[in-house]
């Protein structure tokens, strides 16, 4: 029985880390068999070896062997490459063809990214798995095939069959037998093997001496994540045999090769400090709500004030309660004179205007009581507010007072109100 390192050597596989040995052990036992396999791992692994390996060594090795990138192929074709069509069968059928299942009859078909396969196609290779069955494009005749499917992936199937993109029932047809390749950057001790086989490799090729990696460039060949895997490592190994006239590569040289998006998927540290202008708690919330109310009912006096002074009596007799809320519910203590004539109802300006300054300088006081300790703070929470806007926006009060959601003439009051 064919050991793994002599299976390394036939197919020049690098690399003696345990999860790659575990994986060339379970192809090599599942070979004799016809049960299907499922190869899992990011793109750029070698999954395209343990499909050749499960071949060479079944009773199906002198059959064809045929593999199929799933994803290279337009879903409006795939059933016709995969299942063949009758002539005429769509626009451009102008003779019958036969698909790879029954080209590749009694031998092994690959399905690489098995999980870009469209679901009206799954359903028909669901049916060569349960009965070896297919018809063709365009026909009514079923057809029988004797093919071993070995299918590979790099996206997680359970959840393409979570959102739908994936048949449920396929995926365990398919995944008899489960085989992980692991990822380069779990394979650390691989990586410079990898690297001088590669590099051995393109010197023969372009008639060059081969590269030699210093101790510090090891380490950065090893610590590097290598999202593309050994294909990414290969085209490194590959520029650096090209473009590099000293051969003694160091680390600096080195990383002008290894590109710096790679660096996006290093941990972090994300900044607790909260931005001066969001409003994080609810109290904050609150004081703003009182703020805007606060300028709503001073834009509200203001405009009562330039009604009643512009000598609006239907106004000022329409809404003598209201005045009187506003301005004061107690007689006595109203600085509004009404003076009850026929026919008229005027209001003495000057007692208002007064009035409205008393109020102004006491901060307009609202219809509730409110305590002096809340309102003093109230009014502190508001400079303060003002004070980070001012600072944030470098004395624009256009942007300050956006922000702030009142008018930029509001703002210039409330400047000159606090002495800010």
């Amino acid at each position: 029985m064919d050991t793994v390192q002599s299976i390394k050597q036939r197919f020049e596989i690098i690399g003696n880390d345990p999860k790659l040995n575990r994986a060339i052990e379970k192809a090599i036992q599942v070979a004799p068999t016809d049960i299907s396999v499922l190869v899992a791992g990011e793109s750029g692994v070698g999954k395209e070896n343990i499909p050749r390996i499960i071949h060479s060594l079944s009773h199906r090795k002198h059959g064809k062997y045929i593999a199929v990138n799933c994803g290279a192929i337009p879903e409006g074709t795939i059933d016709s490459e995969l299942f063949g069509h009758e002539k005429g069968a769509f626009t451009g059928a102008t003779s019958t063809r036969e698909g790879y299942f029954e080209v590749a009859n009694g031998g092994t078909i690959f399905l690489d990214e098995v999980g870009e396969l469209p679901l009206t196609t799954q359903v028909r290779l669901l049916r060569v798995l349960e009965n070896g069955e297919f018809i063709k494009v365009g026909s009514s005749q079923v057809q029988k095939t004797n093919v071993r499917i070995v299918a590979a992936t790099n996206v997680n199937l359970f959840k393409a069959i979570e959102k739908g993109k994936f048949r449920e029932d396929l995926y365990y047809r398919l995944s008899t037998v489960d085989i992980h390749l692991p990822p380069l950057r779990e394979r650390k001790d691989d990586i410079h093997l990898l690297f001088r086989k590669f590099a051995a490799d393109f010197a023969n090729k372009y008639k060059m001496p081969p590269l030699r990696l210093d101790e510090t460039a090891i380490l950065l060949l090893q610590k590097f994540r290598w999202s593309g895997n050994i294909r990414q490592l290969r085209n490194v190994a590959e520029q650096i045999s090209v473009l590099e006239t000293n051969r003694d590569i160091s680390a600096a040289t080195l990383q002008t090769y290894l590109p710096t998006e790679d660096s996006n998927n290093l941990p972090s540290v994300i900044k607790d400090k909260k931005s001066d202008s969001d409003f994080n708690t609810e109290r904050e919330i609150l004081y703003k709500v009182l703020f805007d109310m606060k300028s709503d009912l001073h834009d509200l006096k203001k405009l009562t004030l330039e009604l009643m002074q512009s000598g609006n009596t239907n106004v000022q007799e329409a809404n003598k309660s209201l005045i009187k809320k506003i301005y004061g519910s107690k007689e006595e203590d109203s600085e509004i004179d009404f003076e009850e004539e026929p026919g008229t109802s005027l209001i003495t300006t000057p007692d208002i205007e007064q009035n409205y300054e008393e109020q102004d300088n006491n901060n307009y006081l609202l219809a509730e009581t409110i305590e002096e300790e809340e309102i003093l703070r109230l009014e502190q929470k508001e400079i303060e507010m003002i004070k980070k806007s001012l600072e944030k926006n470098k004395g624009k009060r256009k942007a300050a007072a956006d922000e702030l959601g009142i008018s930029e003439r509001t703002l210039y009051r409330k400047i000159k109100q606090f002495d800010l």
